[in-house]
């Protein structure tokens, strides 16, 4: 498989007529961008016709769907905490008092009540009863490793604990007698596993990034209103060497300036585990759409994560409280639980002035961080840190500055 741009220039039946010119067979219509098509080579491998397609100049790119390993972005503690201390820290288990986002005085104001926040993962458990009131009717899922068909709704949808973790991260329940509660306790979940098993291609994920913004990608004549206010993933390999293909770029692209109606989708992902990882060496996190974030600990430090310039924010990563798939709960480290943290946080922000546009809600986030780390770290004249971003995500401060902000 391979996926092309024909030059937006020529007509669909022109775009077409050229792919089966140089023996290519249309298998998927991508709609995100213009002439971008998923096709086979009937005469040569992958890789080979896209060599024979660099020169050619009816071509954008042509690039083999390749398949990759991406995991989730955590690594398991065994360590076990009975309360969500990202939520509060009270010092218990060696914590710093108030280490945390500061969140009780935000859901004073707000539980994030008609957000819809698409989580990006392996699998979900949709069945678990501190997610599954909140399931929103646009979840769904790519029914095999290739991401031949895409299936809306949650019957069949692959299990996986790493995703129910961050949807749980999210948007738990609250005040229904279960384990804990998410950041947006009421916010509608748009649930989209993809790569099932960890494999798959970014053209895949791509699809899954540009239906999140604008379902009618996937599910033609979708409510042009459909898409998620926010979207987070946390799949992506360690180590941060992770490069971005053409696709999965334009889909990024599409969905920060087309999602929520043209005001524009947020995109949190998270970073690398890994200490003194060079962020930018992940073309995915760093991508100039995409929100960085990084993990910390009940200290407020930084925790063995990526670093550099494109990190923006720092958030609870360690040994935080969140559900497990089989209906359970427990405790588990990683960027990918602060990801879903931060994208929660940003939620509400927006819950109280959904006029805002993509980046005056990224403005919110940066504005509201508190610079913690310590005497010891510096941020620079932006007020940025290469290990700690513009500083932790503090849901107090960010809903305040939102609900003052004029669109």
């Amino acid at each position: 498989m391979l996926t092309v741009q024909v030059q937006p220039t020529f007509s669909e039946e022109e775009a077409e007529r050229e792919l089966e010119s140089v023996g290519l067979t249309v298998v998927n219509k991508l709609r995100f961008a213009e002439n971008l098509y998923e096709v086979r080579a009937t005469a040569s491998d992958a890789l080979a016709a896209s060599v024979d397609l660099h020169d050619n100049d009816h071509f954008v790119f042509a690039e083999p769907s390749l398949i990759e390993h991406v995991p989730g972005r955590f690594r398991p503690s065994g360590a076990r905490y009975a309360q969500q201390w990202q939520w509060r820290n009270t010092g218990t288990g060696g914590g710093t008092p108030d280490a945390d986002v500061h969140i009780e005085s935000a859901w004073d104001r707000t539980f994030g009540t008609g957000m819809r926040v698409a989580v990006i993962d392996n699998g979900f458990d949709t069945e678990h009863p501190d997610l599954a009131p909140g399931l929103d009717p646009l979840s769904g899922f790519f029914d095999d490793a290739g991401g031949a068909a895409f299936v809306r709704g949650t019957s069949g949808m692959p299990d996986n604990d790493h995703g129910t973790f961050c949807a749980g991260m999210v948007g738990a329940r609250h005040n229904n007698g279960a384990g804990g509660t998410g950041a947006a306790p009421e916010c509608s979940l748009m649930l989209l596993a993809c790569l099932k098993d960890q494999v798959g291609t970014q053209t895949t994920l791509a699809r899954a990034v540009a239906y999140a913004a604008v379902p009618s990608t996937e599910v033609p004549g979708s409510a042009p209103d459909g898409g998620a206010d926010i979207l987070v993933s946390s799949l992506g390999p360690n180590g941060a060497d992770w490069d971005l293909t053409s696709t999965l770029d334009l889909a990024l692209e599409f969905a920060a300036t087309n999602g929520r109606q043209g005001k524009g989708l947020a995109i949190f992902w998270a970073a690398s585990n890994g200490k003194n990882v060079d962020v930018t060496k992940d073309e995915v996190v760093s991508h100039p759409d995409v929100i960085a974030v990084v993990r910390s600990n009940n200290q407020d430090r930084e925790d063995n994560a990526a670093r550099g310039s494109e990190v923006e924010l720092i958030a609870p990563g360690v040994k935080v409280f969140s559900t497990k798939s089989g209906g359970g709960y427990g405790t588990s480290t990683g960027t990918s639980f602060a990801a879903p943290c931060a994208a929660g946080c940003a939620a509400l922000a927006l819950s109280v002035n959904p006029h805002l546009k993509r980046d005056q809600l990224r403005e919110v986030m940066h504005e509201s961080a508190d610079k913690v780390g310590g005497p010891e770290v510096q941020y620079d004249a932006a007020g940025h840190n290469d290990d700690y971003g513009f500083g932790r995500v503090n849901a107090s401060r960010a809903v305040a500055l939102a609900d003052g902000m004029t669109p």
